[in-house]
């Protein structure tokens, strides 16, 4: 699903910083996977390169066969709105919009059907357990409620993978069982894979897989 060869992400200075140092690792198919590791061990930014949201110093990234890195930027952007979804620790929804219209927003940038995106983005919100609050504004609605506005936006376009950076960091016990419990349902009755970074040892009981970094490197996979 996810091929990673020799993955590196240096960041200039003096002496240079190497955030990752050539990184090869599988993703598989339909897999809750989870990153793990202290602070500093390069957790987020091996996220970010197989987001498409940095740029790696040096190796491939191939996702169902297509060599991403190789692709144009406007290519990189379909490519990012059709095969990948994001949830972000601090949610990132717009303020002025309503869940309703955050969760839409992808699907509007595709230009797909108007009434289309709309109704399925009823049955997303639905499914995650919002469909009374769709009229709400991210100030009216709780932080688990608001990530949950978040993962279903990340859905709206039925991406092959959904990328989280510790979705439950700022949540309490209740709402990071119920955000987890969703991936659950995601992975299992949608086939989705989810690749998960969190600092929560209690997390790992809900993946398939650890990837525990230090140092930028791979330290075990559990």
């Amino acid at each position: 699903m996810i091929q990673i060869e020799n993955l590196k992400k240096t960041y200039p200075g003096n002496p240079p910083t190497e955030a990752l140092k050539s990184i090869s690792f599988i993703v598989k198919r339909s897999e809750f996977l989870a990153v793990m590791g202290r602070s500093g061990s390069g957790k987020s930014t091996f996220l970010h390169q197989l987001g498409l949201i940095d740029i790696p110093t040096e190796g491939k990234i191939i996702i169902d066969g297509i060599d991403v890195l190789a692709l144009s930027e406007s290519e990189k952007t379909k490519f990012r709105l059709e095969y990948l979804g994001y949830v972000f620790q601090e949610y990132a929804l717009i303020p002025e919009l309503t869940a309703w219209e955050n969760t839409y927003l992808p699907a509007s940038a595709l230009r797909t059907n108007h009434n289309g995106y709309k109704k399925h983005a009823e049955e997303i919100l639905e499914i995650v357990g919002l469909e009374n609050r769709l009229d709400h504004f991210p100030h009216e609605l709780s932080g688990g409620e608001q990530q949950r506005v978040a993962i279903a936006r990340a859905i709206i376009n039925n991406p092959k993978i959904i990328f989280a950076d510790e979705p439950t960091a700022n949540l309490d016990s209740v709402s990071s069982k119920i955000v987890l419990d969703l991936f659950q349902k995601l992975k299992k009755e949608f086939n989705q894979t989810i690749v998960m970074v969190t600092h929560e040892p209690e997390d790992k009981k809900y993946t398939d897989r650890v990837l525990w970094l230090k140092d930028g490197s791979i330290e075990k996979i559990e």
